[in-house]
């Protein structure tokens, strides 16, 4: 199969169109030919080496964790699907080397939901990582009926869907910070935007009124954005983080997303629904995942990046 990947951690050049062996198929693995594949923070952060200490990796590596696409062919232990379907999955095993930038990947069934007729690949390949994460971060903090709830970094791929996610979950307010340039479009989103640094408390004592804090607060950023949460929230344990594990010294909660089909296929409803809301800031084709490791490295993207394949 073709597949872009990497023999050695670096820059975004060690991306590189390969031809590599197709995935094996475990017991309760489906494999999926890839018709895109979603591109994250993490997956740049794997490139250069950052995560060896986390999990194991091995070369050549193919990075990618999120994926949309049909099914070619299932485990003998697999129930759920079958050939010919339309799946989306977060796709993250106990190690790091068979990824989505690829023709082919093979997905625990665990990952797996089957993919919202009413949105394309593209699109479906965006959501899960990012939709998990903001999703398990806003139930870590009990986000609930009535609850004002602030998001850190919340035009970004993951913010943008936990500011929808908070109303969803019930939320009466949702603040987000972002930079000037991207108020107008939390504003569509139903957020009040927030610039963020320095003098972050203040503006949100002055939007919220009152004792001037927030019920809960999550962060999607870390640095600034972390030290400064437990000044907002009135219950400290009601802020958390799924950038810096340090928020547990704060009192607050981390997650680190797991794969959970049930919850990827309640937000694929919400997608059916027209209750959830994907932006695609850019598509790439799969040989040009260099470039698009360089442009979410480099900080600024609202909402997703996803390759296409074939």
């Amino acid at each position: 199969m073709k597949a872009v990947a990497l023999t050695e951690f670096g820059d975004p050049e060690v991306l590189t169109a390969q031809e590599l062996p197709d995935p094996l198929v475990g017991p309760d693995f489906v494999l999926v030919e890839v018709r895109a594949a979603g591109v994250n923070p993490v997956d740049w952060k794997i490139r250069r080496g950052y995560l060896q200490g986390v999990l194991p990796h091995h070369t050549p590596l193919i990075p990618g964790w999120d994926v949309a696409g049909v099914v070619k062919s299932v485990g003998p232990a697999v129930s759920g699907y079958q050939v010919g379907d339309e799946v989306f999955a977060y796709a993250r095993k106990d190690h790091v080397q068979n990824g989505a930038y690829a023709e082919l990947i093979a997905v625990p069934e665990r990952g797996l939901a089957h993919k919202p007729r009413s949105i394309s690949f593209e699109q479906a390949a965006a959501v899960p990582l990012a939709g998990l994460t903001a999703l398990q971060l806003l139930r870590a903090v009990e986000v609930g009926e009535g609850d004002a709830v602030l998001v850190h970094a919340a035009s970004g791929g993951v913010g943008h869907f936990a500011v929808q996610l908070a109303q969803q979950l019930g939320a009466g307010r949702v603040l987000g910070t972002a930079s000037e340039r991207n108020h107008a479009y939390l504003r569509e989103l139903g957020a009040e935007p927030v610039t963020y640094g320095e003098g972050l408390p203040e503006r949100v004592a002055e939007l919220v009124g009152g004792d001037g804090k927030v019920d809960a607060a999550v962060d999607f950023v870390g640095g600034e954005a972390l030290s400064v949460s437990p000044q907002l929230v009135r219950e400290v344990s009601r802020h958390g983080s799924v950038v810096d594990p340090g928020v547990l010294q704060q009192g607050g909660r981390y997650v680190f997303v797991r794969p959970d089909s049930a919850q990827l296929a309640w937000l694929g409803e919400l997608l059916e629904a027209g209750k959830l809301r994907v932006d695609l800031q850019q598509t790439f084709p799969l040989e040009q995942a260099a470039k698009a490791h360089e442009l979410l490295e480099d900080g600024h993207v609202r909402g997703k990046l996803v390759l296409t394949v074939g």
